[in-house]
């Protein structure tokens, strides 16, 4: 009798955390005016149309608790709920073109204020910076009274955020560029600790620009960390991470896989899966990783020239970004085997509107 009261009881404790970790991913916007809107509790989701911006690659979105839509940005714009520039949220020093241009994170000691971490294209020199949005300013819809203060430069185009173990404070993560070494910085209720923590770990992330190109990404545990080398690299890496401490160590590759893009973990984390187009183009394919066996195998191949980011969704599936189309990829079974994971190349149509090579870029809280 006791267990079977229990168990609701746990339910109820649960359920409010889950639901509240889809409402903060509810809203996405990306591409050339396009946007989904994903309902609580699971369920496909719908076009949004009234979109105002325009990323070749990056993008990042901020709701509140409820779901409901706050600001967006691709790293150079950041657009209020009512899709206008903020009155200060212009020439952020980000780019529209770098994987993972844009990052938005709440301040841990403030329900009203969000940093907005950016990164330049191809290792140039405006680095990794951010911005405050304080949502009290402009009667309630945003100002920017800080912006692009500068933490490093150069870095890559690899930009990712996971909640620290405390389940408050959280850790950005970047890459430098020329170099071996993860930089972690930490958000406190104190602000953005400037001074980083260094992890030289894995392959050197250097050459022309273009290597700087390739996405980063958390599993949803938060323990384990992948990486996209897009050239002349062309290799994933997988490491493990540490929410204690900040660090990455203990690097596990998978290659070659020429221009490889994008990366995303299965939501019970045992699978990576990886876009690569092939040298020039042209060879859109979807692999999976089993991270348990090493096994590595071609899930999916995209009809499109290019495909690019991977995203988790509240839904359980991941989507797939195809360079100039009206429908996104989809993995529609991310914790199955191999094929069984059953990738759909016009998974979802997009009310008409475009992807790019971008998805929305989200903070990884573990435990919700």
């Amino acid at each position: 009798m006791k267990r079977l009261l229990l168990l609701p009881f746990l339910l109820l404790l649960l359920l409010p955390g889950a639901a509240r970790a889809q409402r903060e991913q509810s809203i996405w916007y990306f591409g050339q005016q396009a946007g989904l809107s994903f309902p609580v509790g699971g369920g496909a989701p719908t076009p949004l149309l009234n979109n105002k911006m325009t990323t070749y690659e990056g993008s990042a979105v901020a709701t509140n608790a409820q779901g409901q839509l706050l600001f967006y940005t691709n790293g150079e714009y950041i657009f209020n709920r009512q899709h206008t520039v903020m009155p200060n949220g212009r020439q952020l020093m980000g780019s529209n073109s770098s994987t993972q241009s844009a990052l938005i994170v709440p301040d841990p000691g403030s329900g009203n204020v969000f940093y907005v971490f950016t990164v330049a294209a191809q290792g140039t020199s405006n680095g990794l910076r951010y911005s405050v949005v304080d949502m009290t300013r402009d009667n309630g819809l945003g100002d920017v009274p800080r912006a692009n203060m500068l933490l490093i430069s150069p870095v890559a185009e690899k930009l990712t955020a996971v909640r620290h173990q405390n389940g408050r404070d959280v850790w950005i993560v970047a890459h430098r560029w020329n170099s071996n070494a993860f930089v972690t910085f930490l958000v406190t209720p104190e602000g953005v600790e400037t001074k980083p923590i260094l992890s030289i770990v894995g392959s050197m992330h250097a050459g022309p620009g273009r290597n700087a190109i390739g996405a980063m990404k958390f599993s949803p545990d938060g323990r384990k960390l992948a990486v996209a080398l897009w050239r002349e690299a062309n290799k994933y890496e997988v490491f493990d991470f540490d929410r204690n401490t900040g660090t990455v160590s203990n690097p596990k590759t998978f290659a070659p896989y020429p221009e490889a893009y994008g990366v995303e973990f299965s939501p019970d984390g045992s699978k990576l899966y990886g876009s690569s187009n092939g040298e020039g183009g042209g060879q859109a394919q979807i692999f999976q990783f089993d991270l348990k066996t090493g096994t590595a195998t071609v899930v999916g191949k995209s009809a499109n020239r290019k495909v690019g980011s991977l995203q988790r969704a509240p839904d359980g599936r991941i989507y797939v970004a195809r360079e100039d189309n009206q429908f996104l990829g989809v993995i529609e079974n991310p914790n199955a085997e191999g094929t069984a994971a059953k990738y759909t190349d016009d998974g979802l149509k997009l009310g008409g509107r475009r992807s790019k090579l971008g998805l929305p870029n989200f903070l990884t809280e573990p435990g919700k």
